[in-house]
């Protein structure tokens, strides 16, 4: 059987090569099984120090090229998933970059996402639910420290559960995206699936967690 093609949405202060990298345990864990390709999120990230600098913790380019989706402050060009905001900045512009990416790199049989690039998957899944994004045709999703945007811009994709096949993983000692945030996003899917690990803000891919992406990604596959 010809591996899952799927795309995969990098963090906030990331981009598709950091991801990649961060990412290499996972492909080799599951490299019979799926094929990972990258994209870039359009918005550059410029200045950031203190809180900002560490809102995806050991995950950023430091000094590099960091991206992201969109902007939680549109004045200050800045993020932080806890902060809650009427509307956000660039979202629109990181919907297109998905959609170029399916339509050049594609197709796709299932997305993933980490940190504030899960949200996104979120967002997408949604879109895709309400039949507003045609060229979206992901079959599943996995969502890494994923959470619900506090923007009020945002909660029109939380107004219908999605459908879609999910899983949902995250760390117990998360710090940059507690494990309750991650739990809040699951009731907008319909039977989510959960993986937790005992660490913190990373794509966990053990020996340990193969089953479990194995199981998931076997019962997404078309038959």
């Amino acid at each position: 059987m010809a591996p899952l093609r799927v795309l995969c949405v990098h963090g906030y202060r990331q981009n598709s090569a950091s991801f990649r990298e961060k990412t290499g345990a996972l492909r080799k864990l599951l490299k019979k099984q799926v094929e990972l390709e990258f994209v870039t999120a359009p918005h550059r990230v410029h200045g950031a120090r203190g809180e900002d600098q560490l809102n995806e913790s050991g995950c950023g380019v430091e000094g590099g090229d960091v991206r992201a989706w969109w902007f939680s402050d549109a004045e200050a060009r800045s993020f932080h998933a806890q902060q809650a905001c009427e509307e956000s900045a660039g979202l629109d512009e990181s919907v297109a970059a998905v959609r170029d990416a399916v339509r050049t790199q594609g197709p796709f049989d299932g997305v993933l996402g980490f940190s504030q690039g899960a949200a996104l998957v979120a967002m997408l899944c949604s879109l895709q639910e309400q039949n507003l994004e045609p060229l979206f045709d992901f079959r599943f999703a996995i969502l890494v420290a994923g959470f619900r945007s506090a923007c009020a811009q945002h909660q029109r994709f939380y107004s219908a559960t999605i459908r879609m096949p999910s899983l949902h993983v995250f760390g117990q000692e998360d710090r940059v995206i507690p494990e309750a945030m991650s739990r809040d996003l699951l009731p907008t899917f319909l039977d989510p699936q959960v993986l937790t690990h005992p660490g913190g803000h990373f794509v966990p891919a053990a020996s340990a967690h193969r089953p479990a992406y194995q199981d998931f990604l076997r019962s997404c596959a078309p038959s």
